[in-house]
């Protein structure tokens, strides 16, 4: 990518932040594109806002805790690093996990042993976005009845969806996995998204930005994605 795209997606990211400082979709893509625009310290105050905003996206500590390591601020990336390494461990996040635990060990910090939380859905992924209007929704700590339909996202019981939203492994995925309730926020911030970020979806381009935020908010990693599209 371009300087200039680059700068401009930084604008663009910056823009959604300030118009909703409580979206934490904005805060976190704002943060991985300042990461990739080499300006680590203002991507590590970008993801911590994120961690405040969205407690449960392990995703947002790891990336904290890389941005922090590489402007030299251990102890930041070690608290970064262990909290985020706890949450992906108890929910199931695994490239995260393995990630924190890569790089608490890099730091010669000991990795945490944490069990899995028992009753909690979960599975390989590693993007979970906020709730509509740009809340994290809480995990689930009721009890869930048999033979409940449990998303994926949240878990929480839900209505699960009579149809896959649309064609293809990721609409299957999302149909088997994810509540309707969870996919109807997703339609509000993906307005957002569109609007935001002024998206038209006749472009192959920002229909691309568009799906991306969809399967980060959903919690479709690149690893899940490659394997739904048969690559993995």
């Amino acid at each position: 990518m371009t300087d200039s795209a680059l700068d401009k997606r930084i604008a663009q990211f910056a823009n959604m932040a300030q118009a909703d400082p409580e979206n934490e979709m904005a805060h976190f893509s704002l943060g991985k594109a300042l990461m990739e625009a080499g300006r680590v310290d203002e991507a590590a105050d970008s993801f911590v806002k994120c961690t405040e905003l969205a407690p449960q996206m392990s995703k947002a500590y790891q990336l904290a805790a890389e941005a922090f390591q590489k402007t030299g601020k251990t102890e930041m990336a070690v608290q970064f690093a262990t909290r985020g390494f706890t949450i992906a461990a108890e929910r199931g996040d695994l490239m995260p996990k393995n990630a924190l635990a890569d790089l608490l060990t890099s730091l010669g910090r000991d990795v945490p042993e944490v069990a899995r939380k028992s009753g909690e859905s979960g599975g390989d992924v590693s993007l979970l976005g906020g709730g509509g209007g740009g809340s994290a929704p809480k995990k689930y700590a009721g009890p869930i009845p048999e033979g409940a339909f449990v998303c994926q996202r949240t878990g929480k019981p839900g209505t699960r969806m009579a149809r896959p939203p649309f064609k293809g492994p990721v609409g299957g995925w999302i149909q088997a996995n994810i509540s309707k309730e969870t996919f109807d926020t997703w339609i509000a911030q993906g307005t957002k998204v569109i609007n935001e970020l002024r998206l038209d979806l006749s472009r192959e381009q920002d229909e691309e930005v568009y799906d991306q935020h969809m399967r980060e908010y959903l919690g479709i990693d690149d690893e899940l994605l490659e394997k739904l599209r048969g690559k993995g």
